[in-house]
């Protein structure tokens, strides 16, 4: 059975064959003018040319903004964030692809977490999915699954637009009708969407399954991020920590407790590799001004 996507595909590739002869023929009323009327009804009838992909209007993300927000920067400024999400990603890259990817399932698939809310996973998310896309030979997809509170958007400084519910549910036909592209060349993102009382079951679904293996399976070079909601106390968390190889959980330092780092390890699937990021972390750069600081350590197994 043909994937969603490869459908979106197959209609493009249709819709460009279309075009391509409607071409033809406006090339050949120029030739005979009086079939010009007949040609006209028959082009105004035909479908438009462009697939679902190229209608999307891009997400055009303020990397000022994001910079001065204490993000990662794009823009080619050297600053501390940058290098110590550079050792982060480089981890997660060599997870993904390297020798460990062969004991993991969807080893390129990554679910950002945290045991408790306001912990910086989101921030955590969407600067990992930033300094990925900044790879010579990596795209990524980041995909908002907190769709209880979904914050990628706000984060980013973008509008609300359907997502991840919307295809879920059956709103949207195809998963290319909500995979958004960006100003940030090799970035992506699937918004959250709208809540619904049946988040758990939509996300439990074979539908979702299907979409993260393909999401997994059909582009080698592709990383998929996926933000989502706390472990404690959230069933949606641990149904999507079923898809995902890696886990990068959150902690804030000085606030998470270690009783809660323990519970939230324990919701997570045993088989993935799972990292920590400690934020928060004050400390002084050499000009003096505060940043935040990351660390990534892959679980040692007892």
């Amino acid at each position: 059975m043909s994937s969603t996507i490869e459908k979106a595909l197959q209609r493009q590739r249709e819709a460009q064959q279309k075009q391509k002869a409607l071409d033809n023929e406006t090339q050949s009323d120029t030739v005979a003018p009086k079939n010009a009327s007949a040609k006209a009804a028959r082009k105004s009838a035909a479908p438009s040319a462009r697939g679902p992909n190229s209608e999307l209007t891009p997400f055009n993300i303020n990397i000022e903004r994001l910079e001065s927000n204490g993000h990662i920067s794009i823009s080619g400024l050297r600053r501390q964030i940058n290098e110590e999400y550079r050792e982060i990603k480089r981890k997660l890259l060599n997870n993904a692809f390297g020798q460990l990817s062969s004991t993991l399932n969807n080893s390129n698939i990554i679910m950002v977490t945290s045991g408790r809310p306001s912990e910086g996973k989101t921030f955590t998310a969407c600067n990992l999915a930033l300094s990925i896309a900044a790879e010579q030979d990596k795209t990524v997809l980041l995909v908002d699954a907190d769709v209880l509170k979904p914050n990628v958007l706000n984060t980013l400084g973008l509008e609300r637009r359907k997502g991840l519910m919307e295809y879920l549910t059956g709103e949207v036909e195809d998963i290319s009708d909500v995979l958004y592209p960006t100003n940030v060349d090799k970035l992506k993102i699937i918004p959250a969407g709208r809540s619904h009382h049946l988040t758990t079951e939509y996300l439990a679904s074979e539908k979702m399954a299907d979409t993260v293996n393909e999401f997994a399976n059909r582009y080698p070079d592709r990383i998929v991020i996926f933000d989502t909601p706390p472990l404690i106390g959230i069933t949606e968390t641990a149904v999507l920590a079923n898809f995902a190889g890696q886990a990068v959980v959150v902690v804030e330092e000085g606030k998470s407790k270690i009783n809660d780092i323990r519970h939230a390890v324990e919701r997570l699937n045993p088989n993935m590799a799972i990292g920590f990021v400690v934020n928060k972390s004050v400390n002084s750069d050499p000009e003096g001004t505060g940043y935040y600081g990351y660390y990534y350590s892959e679980r040692q197994e007892s």
